[in-house]
């Protein structure tokens, strides 16, 4: 993907724009991307992304004129919900969507941590819909990332909008405590049972054949938990030997992100039956 400008609302869909936010990280690739839906009078802003000002100019010169019905959040690590706050003050257009949740992480993250000044004013459950002139987000419940996290559907162009649940430049973080990998796996296959027409990620390209691209995020976890039972099987049950394994080249700053993605696998297959743990030792059962 070649990085679009940042600030710059680009038009990506009849009823979308796209504002890039200055963020970008070994983690959050280019940068968070902020999308507007827009009607003829009024709008809805989904992720606004960072607080940081210059982001927020841009979203509202993206707004023009048109009135803010709803700030949505996906969910709330501090590159997606931060902004929600200065573009309130700025619009007085209410905070919705995912719950507000903070949790206390001491581990190596490969994603940015909760933030912890998210205060919704109204919190969507599954098939809770926003509606404007011309458009309607539908929220879809996606829990595995985090416990908190939406995807929101446009049901006027068969777009939807996924957060961090499928980017479309790397697979999704899924980081204990919180994120929890037998949710994350549910939450895909609930997409692969639906008809949408394109994704648009927090991070990375539109992605224009959702299933196939979920089908190979399915395979990609099943081929993980294949490799994870085979070092079990030889032996090997300290994580960090794992990904050594596993992650043959892995760039050092995501060494304690892989670490984090084996211990939801471990968890998940724990909790099947098909491992078992004892402090930071893991065996087959």
């Amino acid at each position: 993907m070649t990085a679009p400008p940042t600030g710059i609302a680009m038009r990506i869909d009849p009823l979308v724009l796209r504002v890039l936010a200055p963020n970008p990280s070994p983690y959050t690739y280019t940068g968070t991307q902020t999308y507007l839906v827009v009607g003829d009078a009024d709008a809805a802003v989904i992720d606004p992304g960072p607080d940081d000002p210059a982001h927020l100019d841009a979203i509202l010169a993206a707004l023009g004129t048109r009135r803010l019905e709803a700030i949505l959040c996906t969910h709330t690590h501090r590159d997606h919900s931060p902004a929600s706050r200065p573009l309130k003050a700025a619009t007085g257009a209410p905070i919705i969507g995912c719950a507000p949740l903070s949790i206390d992480d001491a581990g190596p993250r490969a994603d940015a941590a909760f933030d912890r000044d998210y205060a919704p004013d109204r919190v969507l459950a599954e098939g809770d819909q926003v509606a404007g002139t011309g458009w309607t987000l539908t929220a879809l419940a996606t829990p595995g990332h985090t416990s908190n996290h939406l995807c929101f559907a446009l049901e006027q162009s068969g777009a939807l909008f996924t957060g961090d649940h499928v980017m479309g430049w790397s697979t999704s973080v899924v980081a204990p405590p919180d994120g929890d990998m037998g949710d994350y796996l549910v939450s895909l296959e609930r997409l692969m049972a639906r008809d949408d027409r394109i994704y648009y990620p927090a991070h990375g390209d539109p992605i224009e054949r959702p299933q196939r691209f979920v089908r190979g995020l399915l395979g990609h976890r099943k081929q993980r938990e294949g490799q994870i039972l085979r070092l079990l099987g030889e032996g090997v049950g300290a994580i960090p030997a794992m990904v050594d394994r596993m992650y043959v080249g892995l760039d050092p700053r995501l060494v304690g992100a892989a670490q984090r993605s084996v211990l939801a696998h471990l968890i998940d297959l724990e909790r099947r039956g098909l491992v078992a743990g004892a402090g930071d030792e893991w065996r087959a059962s």
